[in-house]
């Protein structure tokens, strides 16, 4: 009798207990992916972004929407699948945060497309773990731990524990897990429209850097935003575009091509046709570094002697996003912005593009691109076929008789590819060259360090003067053997930097340069790499004032060689022959004579900072609105070229 009723109230509190560990542990798992967004979030550093309460329930919401259908499972089934989950969010934030550290970006699909590279930068990603970091992952650790306690249990518990099944009908695992769907989509698009119609009006319609739209829908939002984001631009790449658009592309290229027309009738046109070129891009080279000395050495003595009789572009911008070297290369010989995400390398290498090596090879010149490193990184080998390059000599064509971080020291990467150059081709020719010794985390043997960095040594400020170091030294080599050879007198000589070098702390900047650095100031450094060309006879050398980016480099050398450029579609300038000129960074960020403009981490306009050029006092930012509208209006122009590969349309609609 006792037996009979017992059964009832021993069933009841299985019952009750099972409906706790059901919600319990779903309720753990929640809480520890808001702890490492929390986490994450505290090490972005990112200016005017702050988590409030409504991020946090943005945070939870997405959470419910990427795990409510565990609800939906069986109890086992329920705890592999939080098992599973924890593990792969867990790698997506902490890749997010690695990825960060470095590009000051988030990971998008463009970016996985790309991710092969992955295991060419291991010593940079390894650079930018932290100790701290482990405890993102303690959690994972104690499952491990508890996992083989589990597998150590006697059979007789296994059995015990086997031997009580779930008592829960299937209509309210469905419920639960719907009602959390419900829950979690409210969650998530309320406040997300609240922002949308608040502060962040447009959010969703521009070209916004993606930390604007993190600070909208947090991680997990961003992630599911920027697929949504993807599939809907290879939709519209396939729907076209509206004629209202299509003209207003044309009518952008109508006035630059009639600019480059007027240019053609200037007394430098032409001034050096026939000549050779060579573009020399160095990985991470910084403006800052230019001129300057540490303990009473040059940190680049072989370009501070260069300049004398070179053309000096001392506001130089380097135009990159997240394609960062492959974005130079393509601002470069391509004078296009690069995509607010992802690298046009890797996204539509085989669109058509008119290529400075394209346009220079239908002129007889040989065209070569050297780099030592593998052909497939970043694609160039697609890329540089598309581009025109009657050759690419990459890694597989070297010997690494000087292996310095990544591949080849620059010394020897210059003296072969020198080598080849001139023992296979004729004049003229056009010779990319691309470094990288001075790339990210700048480690160099002890046997090559020639500067004394002195209260920078052991950091990695100090290794990435050290880098430069060397690799200014490498371009000096490069510069008297081709005098020895008698080229530097027939070949216009071009050298500049692809990007910053990552090293964001502004202490680090203040102590080289010895002064206080102001928001102005610090951005510029953080943008400003140098631009020295040097012609054939040395004519107009001196320092020149006027904002310059990498965009300009094509229609400056085309111009010098007599080439027109009036049926090309370049969004650059001749820098001979162009005035009040507007550089405009991927960012949103621009540069004129008159004004500085940089972006505020929400992208709203009104928030952003507008600066006198002279000066370099904060102004008024309404003074930026109508530059800041023709900046977005360039950059939105040259995504629909690469995007729509229009420049066939172009040519078509102007026959």
């Amino acid at each position: 009798m006792s037996k009979r009723f017992n059964t009832p109230s021993y069933t009841s509190s299985r019952y009750i207990k099972w409906r706790s560990s059901r919600y319990f542990y779903y309720l753990i798992f929640v809480i520890l992916m808001i702890l490492k967004l929390g986490y994450f979030h505290s090490q972005l550093n990112a200016r005017n972004i702050d988590m409030n309460f409504l991020d946090y329930v943005i945070s939870f919401g997405s959470l419910l929407l990427v795990s409510f259908w565990v609800l939906w499972l069986p109890q086992r089934a329920r705890m592999i699948a939080l098992i599973v989950l924890d593990v792969l969010l867990s790698a997506l934030i902490y890749a997010d945060l690695v990825y960060y550290r470095y590009f000051q970006d988030f990971i998008t699909i463009p970016v996985l497309l790309q991710a092969g590279q992955l295991s060419s930068v291991d010593d940079s990603i390894f650079s930018l773990l932290r100790f701290a970091d482990l405890w993102f992952f303690a959690d994972l650790l104690l499952l491990a731990v508890y996992s083989v306690c589990v597998l150590l249990l006697s059979k007789r518990t296994v059995r015990a524990r086997s031997a009580h099944k779930e008592y829960a009908p299937k209509w309210q695992r469905f419920l639960s897990g719907t009602l959390a769907l419900v829950i979690g989509a409210v969650l998530t698009f309320g406040p997300i429209e609240f922002y949308n119609r608040t502060w962040a009006v447009g959010l969703f319609t521009g070209n916004w850097w993606n930390l604007s739209l993190y600070n909208v829908t947090g991680l997990l939002g961003f992630h599911g935003y920027d697929l949504y984001r993807y599939n809907k631009e290879r939709q519209n790449s396939q729907a076209g575009l509206t004629d209202e658009e299509m003209n207003e592309v044309k009518q952008y290229f109508d006035h630059k091509q009639q600019q480059a027309l007027k240019a053609a009738s200037s007394d430098t046109f032409g001034q050096y046709k026939g000549k050779n070129v060579m573009l020399v891009q160095v990985e991470a080279l910084m403006n800052f570094v230019i001129n300057k000395s540490i303990n009473g050495q040059e940190v680049t003595p072989h370009l501070n002697a260069l300049m004398k009789d070179s053309l000096y572009f001392k506001n130089f911008y380097h135009q990159t996003g997240q394609g960062r070297t492959s974005d130079a290369d393509l601002s470069a010989n391509i004078s296009l912005h690069p995509l607010p995400t992802g690298s046009v390398f890797t996204r539509y290498p085989d669109h058509m593009y008119d290529s400075l090596p394209s346009v220079l090879g239908e002129q007889g010149y040989y065209t070569g691109a050297y780099h030592a490193y593998e052909s497939s990184f970043w694609n160039r080998y697609t890329m540089y076929s598309h581009m025109g390059y009657d050759e690419f000599m990459s890694k597989n064509e070297y010997t690494i008789d000087e292996p310095i971080g990544w591949s080849l020291g620059d010394n020897s990467f210059f003296r072969q590819s020198l080598d080849q150059l001139t023992g296979t081709h004729e004049e003229p020719f056009y010779s990319f060259m691309i470094t990288l010794t001075s790339h990210h985390p700048y480690t160099l043997p002890e046997s090559i360090q020639e500067l004394d960095v002195g209260q920078f040594n052991g950091t990695l400020f100090g290794d990435y003067l050290q880098a430069v170091h060397y690799s200014d030294a490498a371009l000096g080599e490069l510069i008297e053997r081709l005098k020895k050879e008698g080229l530097w007198e027939n070949t216009l000589f071009m050298v500049y930097g692809d990007h910053d070098n990552s090293l964001k702390e502004q202490s680090n900047y203040e102590a080289f340069l010895g002064k206080r650095i102001d928001e102005l100031q610090m951005h510029q450094i953080m943008n400003q790499v140098p631009l020295l060309l040097h012609l054939p006879d040395g004519a107009r050398s001196g320092v020149y004032l006027e904002p310059a980016g990498q965009m300009d480099i094509a229609p400056t050398l085309l111009h010098l060689l007599g080439i027109p450029t009036d049926s090309k579609y370049f969004m650059g300038n001749d820098l001979l022959n162009s005035r009040n000129r507007m550089v405009v960074l991927r960012t949103g960020a621009f540069a004129t004579r008159e004004l500085y403009y940089i972006p505020s981490d929400d992208y709203r306009f009104e928030h952003g900072g507008c600066y006198d050029a002279e000066s370099g006092e904060q102004t008024n930012v309404n003074a930026c609105e109508a530059t800041f509208d023709k900046a977005k209006n360039q950059l939105s122009i040259s995504d629909r070229v690469i995007t729509y590969d229009l420049i066939a349309k172009l040519r078509d609609s102007s026959k």
